[in-house]
């Protein structure tokens, strides 16, 4: 039995009674025994469907709307919204006494009043400002880490690295964080993760597999213990753009950003942040074969000239070969002739071997 359908049962009874404590206040004419059971029997049946119909709408959404409110807010503005309601609660508290004493009906009403502004105005503050006091509760520390030198002090983050959307949705991360070759902790700014999430949740198909796919890496990503990774609720609530957000974390936790993006690559560097791209890692550890070599390769298509083969290697290496359109399907061995490093990547120009 579901919670839903409990929470239903117990409406409708509690429903169910509240009917039959309404129905005197609905009877015309009190001396009448007969009316009254049929009022009430009415009243009962009535507000015990009503109980049934609405149970849900004023216990269960309401419960599940803030569980998803608290569940998305940042653990740093959660932590700074009871802070306040505490603080404003303990301010509410010094003025109950003294307004107590007030004659009635304000000695009952303005303590609850006061109570209530206090507490909303001390969540308001610590909320809109939290970053701000984060801020000066750090500082005596980062000035105590300077004392002995007029070095900066090291970030605790300083051995992280931050992923962006465009690698979480990559996914050849995963793959890498395998090799053992990072190190360190994959840091994920939950502006990020809402990032992903709202492609998951994208109307398009090719984005939403994307998303989705996304998602599923940062889950490979949780169970791979020998690369931790951790979120972050660290945000810039004034910046809009994710990038120029990603890109002001990693200036202020001094820690690189990991990226497959091509545009993010450029601004980060121009503002003096540290880049690793997996596609310059990708053509780094890519084959070098120099001219002269001989290698096997299967040839798929027509290149763009008459007479043109081409292959691929298996890390994606293009492969032009002269004379290799009469030997598509068929593996030949070649002799590269050329080698071109472009912006797309590294083509190979070669020709049968004699």
């Amino acid at each position: 039995m579901s919670i839903e359908l409990i929470l239903r049962l117990v409406g409708m009874v509690v429903f169910a009674v509240i009917g039959v404590q309404l129905a005197p206040l609905l009877q015309i004419s009190p001396g009448d025994s007969d009316t009254s059971l049929r009022l009430s029997i009415a009243m009962s049946l009535s507000f015990a469907a009503l109980g049934l119909l609405i149970t849900p709408w004023i216990t269960l959404k309401p419960f599940n709307w803030v569980r998803y409110q608290i569940r998305r807010l940042p653990a740093s503005r959660l932590i700074a919204a009871i802070f306040g309601l505490a603080i404003g609660l303990a301010i509410a508290a010094l003025l109950t006494a003294p307004l107590s004493t007030l004659p009635p009906p304000f000695n009952k009403i303005l303590p609850i009043s006061i109570s209530l502004i206090f507490g909303y105005i001390g969540i308001a503050i610590m909320v809109m400002r939290h970053q701000d006091i984060t801020a000066l509760l750090n500082a005596p520390l980062l000035v105590a880490g300077n004392r002995g030198g007029n070095k900066a002090a090291p970030s605790p983050f300083s051995d992280a690295l931050l992923l962006d959307s465009s690698v979480i949705i990559d996914g050849r991360i995963a793959d890498i964080s395998q090799t053992g070759f990072l190190r360190g902790t994959l840091l994920v700014p939950r502006f990020v993760l809402n990032e992903v999430q709202h492609v998951s949740d994208s109307s398009d198909a090719l984005r939403r597999s994307r998303g989705r796919r996304g998602l599923e890496i940062l889950s490979q990503l949780q169970e791979n213990a020998a690369v931790p990774l951790r979120i972050t609720d660290r945000d810039f609530e004034h910046i809009k753009e994710v990038d120029d957000k990603l890109v002001m974390l990693a200036k202020q936790l001094r820690c690189p950003i990991l990226t497959t993006d091509y545009g993010l690559n450029r601004v980060a560097k121009l503002q003096g942040v540290t880049v690793l791209n997996i596609n310059e890692l990708t053509n780094a550890v890519k084959n070098i074969y120099l001219p002269g070599e001989t290698l096997a390769l299967k040839i798929i298509q027509e290149g763009k000239e008459y007479g043109q083969g081409v292959g691929y290697l298996d890390d994606g290496t293009m492969v032009v070969v002269q004379g290799g359109s009469r030997h598509i399907d068929r593996i030949l061995e070649i002799t590269v002739t050329k080698v071109l490093q472009t912006a797309a990547g590294r083509m190979i120009f070669a020709q049968p071997e004699k």
